[in-house]
């Protein structure tokens, strides 16, 4: 018998704010995350806003040494981490044992340091030390979340663009679901990067200014970073502890679909959706909010909209279905892990985050896309 998943901890390193409370509330209260770019020259970029974490600050976490030999996409989900490790309660001794495992997520997690290594050699014409070459490693993230709680199981590293984190979360669910652990350290990470900038610009694929999903006069994401941490459990080894849990998961589906920078098939969308409510054994008219990827590209949204109207009919104009990048920008792989968060707190409050930024109808997005406002839940839908 298939063993019940629980989410007893969660972490967050966003451009909304550092642990999920903070993060929580921005996002309740319509907040955006998007400012102009910092982190280096974009006066040749067609567009120059992000959704940088201004306020994560590596040295308030860490030694001059721990920053030099990590990348910041680790740095984060280390951080994001050790939050989510603190509120689950969850005890070092426990963290130790051979049933715990990580499994956790990113786009182009190393990339920065990749970039550094580039610009060193190229226009600096110097070797890079020990420290920026250990930090060009995708896999490290994993490594250093296992290596700072000393957790001795299995530990994966998944890189599959924006659904990382679903990847992530869905690996660590059957590890738990299958009697394999007792309990993962799971999600993603991306940092803001020269490369993820640089690409969507050049694909046209940035908003001038701001993300509006959903909305008739969308004119494209906004590039983001952040890192977002779940710990899950199983639903006995959670009551053993007396840990308080945040939602239940029942099941996930994953769909390999062609990528094209902007968005993917209605096809895919849909098998994706399809699998997952099979996987949990639930009624599509059982589905009462959807957290969307709602990346404001004027296809992405178009076929996500298509998707929701195949598989969930005329009632897909009435369920809620909001996109936290209106406030947050894409997060690349971290995304999927942070709107995981966002679905677990909407569940545990009854409240539902809003999309801002929304100002026109568009009739190719026919749904309730919680415009502007976020709104209490009260989910009882016919």
């Amino acid at each position: 018998m298939n063993k019940r998943v629980v989410i007893t901890g969660l972490g967050v390193v966003s451009s909304l704010g550092i642990g999920w409370q903070e993060f929580w509330q921005n996002l309740l209260n319509g907040m955006s995350g998007i400012s102009p770019v910092t982190s280096f020259d974009t006066s040749n970029q067609f567009t120059h806003n992000g959704g940088e974490a201004k306020n994560f600050r590596p040295e308030e976490h860490f030694s001059d040494h721990e920053i030099r030999s990590m990348n910041r996409a680790t740095q984060m989900a280390l951080v994001a981490a050790r939050m989510a490790v603190q509120d689950a309660g969850v005890s070092a001794g426990l963290l130790k044992k051979e049933m715990t495992g990580i499994s956790f997520g990113t786009n182009l997690g190393a990339v920065q340091a990749v970039e550094d290594i580039d610009e060193l050699m190229v226009k600096g014409n110097a070797i890079p030390d020990r420290e920026l070459l250990s930090q060009a490693a995708t896999h490290a993230t994993s490594s250093v979340i296992a290596g700072e709680f000393g957790i001795p199981g299995g530990t994966m590293m998944f890189s599959t663009a924006c659904s990382a984190g679903n990847y992530a979360i869905g690996y660590g669910f059957d590890q738990i679901r299958l009697g394999r652990f007792d309990l993962v350290v799971t999600g993603a990470s991306d940092a803001f990067s020269k490369v993820a900038f640089t690409g969507f610009n050049q694909f046209k694929a940035v908003a001038p200014e701001k993300c509006q999903p959903f909305d008739g006069q969308r004119k494209g994401m906004m590039v983001a970073e952040g890192a977002g941490c779940l710990i899950m459990e199983s639903l006995d080894h959670a009551l053993e502890r007396k840990a308080d849990v945040y939602a239940e998961i029942l099941g996930y589906g994953l769909s390999c679909d062609a990528f094209h920078m902007t968005s993917s098939s209605v096809e895919g969308i849909a098998r994706c959706m399809k699998k997952a409510l099979r996987d949990s054994g639930i009624s599509r008219d059982d589905v009462e909010y959807i957290s969307a990827h709602g990346t404001g590209t004027p296809t992405n949204d178009r076929n996500e909209c298509a998707a929701l109207r195949e598989v969930f009919g005329e009632r897909s104009a009435r369920i809620p279905v909001s996109s936290i990048k209106s406030m947050l920008g894409h997060t690349m792989g971290a995304a999927s892990a942070l709107e995981a968060i966002v679905c677990a707190l909407v569940v545990r409050d009854d409240i539902i985050p809003p999309t801002i930024n929304y100002e026109m109808p568009d009739p190719d997005c026919n749904i309730d896309c919680v415009p502007n406002v976020a709104r209490n839940g009260q989910f009882v839908l016919p």
